[in-house]
């Protein structure tokens, strides 16, 4: 029979989310995790992989807890409606004080070397999949006439994700919450009227 594992691993991996939503990816280090996991190297590795493959799995694990909201928020009514439920719903995400201020995503891969390469590329795949899910959600609000049909949705879903990563890098730098919904007040100013 195998011995049982002394910790959780669950528990292990929110806690990783914690030290790479704090450190960035390159910022941490196999022994700041196995630190705060309070694992050994030789567990860690059992039950994670290596660090790129648990830093997948914090990613995995952030898509699923924090940014949950987002397909609902794509379900609302009108397209205003969902961007704005987005922008407001990420900068309750942001500035949670249950977690370190910003984004895993943005956090996690702001400076990256050649070496973490395929963190990079990861991390712009998944941004990639939400801009392209707001895309698809403006192009069916065209379609519905409730987007104005001379706007570009491609355009506007590249400048509400724009918004959106340009919020968690002032939260990380210590942004309120009060001021970034501010700044979703502002955004939401230029959204295009639709003429009926």
């Amino acid at each position: 029979m195998g011995r049982h594992r002394e910790f959780d691993p669950d528990e292990a991996l929110r806690i990783a989310l914690q030290v790479f939503r704090r450190q960035g990816y390159e910022g941490t280090s196999i022994s700041d995790l196995t630190e705060a996991m309070g694992i050994t190297r030789p567990s860690l590795y059992a039950a994670f992989g290596n660090k790129e493959d648990l830093f997948r799995r914090t990613l995995d694990l952030y898509e699923r807890r924090h940014l949950c909201f987002a397909h609902e928020a794509l379900q609302a009514p009108t397209a205003r409606e969902a961007v704005e439920r987005l922008l407001r719903g990420y900068v309750d995400v942001l500035t949670d004080p249950m977690n370190p201020p910003g984004c895993l995503g943005v956090n996690g891969a702001l400076a990256c070397s050649e070496a973490s390469e395929p963190i990079r590329e990861e991390l712009i795949a998944r941004r990639m999949v939400n801009e392209n899910n707001l895309r698809d959600r403006l192009e069916h609000a065209r379609s519905d006439g409730d987007f104005p049909g001379n706007e570009d949705p491609a355009d506007w879903a590249r400048y509400v994700v724009s918004i959106g990563l340009g919020m968690a890098v002032r939260a990380a730098s210590g942004a309120s919450r009060e001021e970034l919904h501010r700044v979703v007040d502002v955004a939401m100013r230029s959204w295009p009227s639709v003429l009926r």
